[in-house]
């Protein structure tokens, strides 16, 4: 009978509760995998998949907005003066520079390197702040049909296989997939 250890991937790439989402979500993309267990020292606290990433990137701004005034009355465009070059009051271009009050950068800075941490939304969030606190995890003796069946009913596309608190490896949909169309899973009787 195949095992979780048979289909796991030992030592499975982790990301810590401090990684920023953006590192996280370079991490998944170039090890090509849609999820990792959070470890924080040797404990696994959670998990963060590409599910929870996208959910939290597309309730963000991409980049920082300005509070935006609401309410302007049509009067107030009949206040508006022209200005005069080399006057320094009033100057036209002082509208930008409190556009980002809660910033540390000069917009001046934030313009000349658009890479910066100010424009990046998902590099200033943490993985702990949108991981998967509830942990799915079987141990390492269970059989691939089990762990199938617990992905299946918890509706989770990865299970963490744990020797009590110990992480040893991870077994994905994909890794059961593989195991299918190997033939490792199916009974070798019932095929024609």
């Amino acid at each position: 009978m195949l095992t979780l250890q048979d289909l796991m991937t030992p030592d499975p790439e982790s990301v810590s509760p401090e990684t920023s989402i953006r590192d996280a979500i370079e991490l998944l993309r170039s090890r090509g995998i849609s999820g990792a267990p959070v470890v924080a020292g040797d404990r696994v606290v959670g998990v963060i998949s590409l599910v929870d990433l996208i959910e939290f990137a597309a309730s963000r701004p991409t980049t920082a907005q300005p509070e935006q005034e609401t309410g302007v009355s049509v009067d107030y465009w009949d206040d508006v003066k022209e200005w005069a070059p080399g006057a320094e009051e009033d100057d036209p271009s002082s509208f930008f520079v409190e556009l980002w009050p809660d910033t540390e950068e000069s917009v001046a800075g934030r313009w000349s390197r658009p890479d910066n941490e100010q424009w990046d939304v998902l590099s200033e969030h943490a993985v702990s702040e949108v991981m998967t606190r509830r942990l799915c995890f079987l141990g390492p003796t269970e059989t691939a049909q089990a762990g199938a069946d617990y992905m299946m009913r918890r509706g989770i596309h990865r299970v963490l296989v744990m020797n009590g608190s110990r992480l040893l490896g991870i077994v994905s949909t994909m890794d059961v997939v593989k195991a299918v169309a190997d033939g490792r899973l199916c009974d070798r009787n019932s095929r024609g």
